[in-house]
């Protein structure tokens, strides 16, 4: 099967299916230490954001 039906067949799949082969697609990428590396700078800045933002409620709830 070619690259261009698979993408043709992926929006019949489930949501579930998709999730699926969405692990499986980031596990074969994470074998490159280029790839995992960059995931996990992305991870990390998206933690920190999360960090700010949940500063930021506490200060809006607190002034209040």
């Amino acid at each position: 099967m070619s690259a261009r039906e698979i993408m043709k067949e992926l929006p019949k799949l489930t949501e579930a299916d998709r999730r699926a082969i969405r692990d499986v697609l980031l596990a074969i990428a994470n074998e490159n230490p280029d790839v995992a590396l960059c995931n996990q700078t992305a991870q990390e800045g998206a933690m920190m954001f999360d960090r700010m933002e949940a500063r930021a409620a506490d200060s809006a709830g607190v002034e209040q």
